[in-house]
C-alpha cells in the first residue's frame, strides 16, 4: 500500500493519497485546491488516480474534489447520507458516485471502508482502509473533522455560520452517537488520521501531532470519559462549551462545496503591475492586499489597503477580510507570489488582478501614503481612563472570556468585515488582539471603510495585562457563582 499525508499549514488541513502499489490506482481523500501536488505525487510514484472523495462539506477552505476529478477522469465520491438543503448535490458531468454507511472503495488490493460518523456535519464519513495484501485487519481510518488527536470535531458550525437553529445540540448528540457505536468498533491497534491539525477553527483542542491510535484516543482524549459513563449530557456541554467563533467566510465555503466550486483548470496568471496598471486596477475596484509586516504597513501604504501579512494565517484572514466579487492586487516580492496566489485560491479567492512588488516604492506610492498610528500601552491607558475613544478588541471569544478591557467593544476580527456597523464613528477607536497582529488587519479594515481616527494598540492585551492595567474577568466571575 501507498499512503502519503499533504498538509496544508496556512489551513491546518490534512489531505491523504492513498494507493496500490500492485494495480497503480490511487484514492484522493479531501483534497485542496491547486491539485498539482497529488498529479506530482501520482506521476512519482507510477500511480493512476482513478477516485477521489471527501469527508464531509468543509467549511473552512474550497474543497478540490471536483478539480481534481476533472483534471484526471477520477470517479469522483461524494458521501450520499446528507439530507435536506445541506446534502450534497450531484454534479452533472464526469464519474460520479454517492457513498453511504457500510460501502467500500477498492483500490486495488487496498480497501477502504465507508462508515457514516455524523456529528460535526450530518453527512459526515470516515474511510477505514485495509491493505489486504497484508492483513483482513484494518490499519487506518481517516477520520476527517470527526475525531481529531485529543478532540472531536465541533458540531455548530451549521447553526453559527449558516442560522440553522438547533442544530448545534443535535450535532454533538449526533457525535456521541458516533462514537458509542461506530468508532468504538474500530480496533485500538488501526491508525487515526485526522483532517485538521492544531490551529483549526474545526475544533477547540487540536493536537499538534499528525496522527493517532483509535485505542489511544479513547483512553486520553477528553471525551473519553462522558463515552465510558454514558453520560451523553455532560459531553454534549462540555463539546458546545468555549467553540472558536466561526468566521463569516464560512457560510459561502459551505454552499460552494455543496453545489460543487467553479473549476479553474490552472492557477490564475499573476502579473507584475506598474503604476498605470495599479491605479487602473483599484479604479476599477480591485482590493489591494498589503502582504508586508505589520512594521512597514504602519509606517506607510496605500490608501484603502488591507494589511494581510505574509504569514501562515494568510489564507484564512484574506478570507475574513476580502470580498469575494472584488479582485485582488497583491502587494508582494515576486518570490511569493505563487504561494500567495494558491493561499486565496484554497478559500476561494479566484479573482488575482495582479501584484505590485512589495520593493517598488514608487508604484506603491502612486495611490498616495496613508499610514495606521500605533500607540503604546501607557497612551492607551490615558485615552482609556479619559473615556475619549472606543477599545475596539477583535481577539476570538474564549481570550474575550478569559479577561478583557473593562468596557470595551467585543467584535472578533473573524466576524468584523460583517459587522461594521456595530462599531462608531463618532469617537476614536483603539483596537488591540492578543499580541498585535491580527489588530493591524482590523485596523486596516475600518480605514478601508471610512473609518477616520482609528489607532493600533501595539503591545496588545498582553502588554495591557503585563502592565496591571484594569481587567474585567467575566470567566473567572461566571465560575465563582455557579
Amino acid at each position: 500500500m501507498f499512503f502519503r499525508q499533504i498538509f496544508e499549514e496556512g489551513l491546518a488541513q490534512a489531505s491523504y493519497v492513498v494507493g496500490c502499489n500492485e494495480t497503480g490506482t490511487a484514492l484522493v481523500v479531501d483534497p485542496r485546491r491547486d491539485v498539482d501536488v497529488y498529479l506530482q505525487i501520482a506521476d512519482e510514484n507510477d500511480l493512476k488516480i482513478a477516485t477521489v472523495t471527501e469527508t464531509h462539506i468543509h467549511a473552512d477552505y474550497l474543497s478540490g474534489s471536483h478539480e481534481l476529478a476533472k483534471a484526471t477522469g477520477a470517479t469522483l465520491c461524494l458521501s450520499g447520507c446528507g439530507e435536506g438543503e445541506w446534502a450534497y448535490k450531484a454534479p452533472t458531468t464526469g464519474a460520479f458516485r454517492f457513498l453511504r454507511d457500510g460501502d467500500a472503495i477498492d483500490v486495488g488490493r487496498v480497501s477502504v471502508l465507508v462508515r457514516h460518523t455524523p456529528g460535526h456535519t450530518p453527512e459526515h464519513l470516515m474511510f477505514v482502509v485495509t491493505d489486504r495484501a497484508v492483513s483482513q485487519n484494518p490499519m487506518i481510518a481517516l477520520t476527517g473533522d470527526f475525531v481529531f488527536v485529543g478532540d472531536v470535531g465541533r458540531p455548530d458550525l451549521l447553526e453559527q455560520a449558516i442560522g440553522v437553529v438547533g442544530s448545534a445540540d443535535a450535532g454533538a448528540r449526533a457525535m456521541f452517537a458516533s462514537l458509542r457505536d461506530v468508532f468504538a468498533s474500530v480496533p485500538d491497534y488501526v491508525q487515526v488520521w485526522p483532517g485538521h491539525g492544531a490551529g483549526s477553527a474545526c475544533g477547540k483542542a487540536l493536537g499538534a501531532v499528525p496522527a493517532s491510535t483509535a485505542g489511544y484516543e479513547r483512553l486520553t482524549a477528553w471525551w473519553a470519559p462522558y463515552l465510558k459513563t454514558g453520560d451523553e449530557d455532560g459531553f454534549v456541554r462540555e463539546l458546545l462549551d468555549g467553540q472558536p467563533d466561526a468566521p463569516t467566510y464560512f457560510a459561502r465555503m459551505k454552499r460552494l462545496n455543496r453545489d460543487g466550486p467553479p473549476i479553474l483548470g490552472s492557477l490564475p496568471t499573476t502579473p507584475r503591475l506598474d503604476a498605470a496598471a495599479f491605479r487602473a486596477a483599484v479604479a476599477g475596484g480591485a482590493t489591494v492586499v498589503d502582504t508586508r509586516d505589520k512594521r512597514s504597513f504602519k509606517t506607510g501604504h496605500p490608501s484603502n489597503a488591507l494589511a494581510i501579512a505574509d504569514e501562515s494565517s494568510f489564507a484564512t484572514r484574506a478570507a475574513w477580510f476580502v470580498d469575494p466579487e472584488r479582485s485582488v492586487v497583491l502587494i508582494a516580492t515576486p518570490d511569493r507570489v505563487d504561494r500567495l496566489v494558491r493561499a486565496l485560491i484554497r478559500v476561494g479567492l479566484d479573482k488575482v488582478a495582479g501584484f505590485v512588488d512589495a520593493r517598488d516604492a514608487s508604484t506603491l506610492s502612486s495611490l498616495g501614503n496613508a499610514t495606521l498610528e500605533s500607540i503604546d500601552i501607557a497612551t492607551a491607558r490615558r485615552r482609556w481612563d479619559s473615556g475619549e475613544a472606543v477599545v475596539l478588541d477583535v481577539r476570538n471569544g474564549g481570550e474575550w472570556r478569559h479577561g478583557h478591557i473593562p468596557g470595551a467593544l467585543h467584535v472578533p476580527a473573524s466576524r468584523l468585515a460583517a459587522a461594521l456597523d456595530s462599531v462608531p464613528r463618532d469617537k476614536p477607536l483603539l483596537v488591540h488582539c492578543a499580541g498585535g497582529n491580527r489588530s493591524v488587519a482590523a485596523s486596516s479594515v475600518l480605514l478601508a471603510n471610512g473609518f477616520t481616527r482609528v489607532s493600533d494598540i501595539a503591545d496588545g492585551f498582553d502588554g495591557w495585562e503585563q502592565a496591571g492595567c484594569p481587567i474585567d474577568k467575566e470567566q473567572e466571575r461566571a465560575a465563582i457563582a455557579r
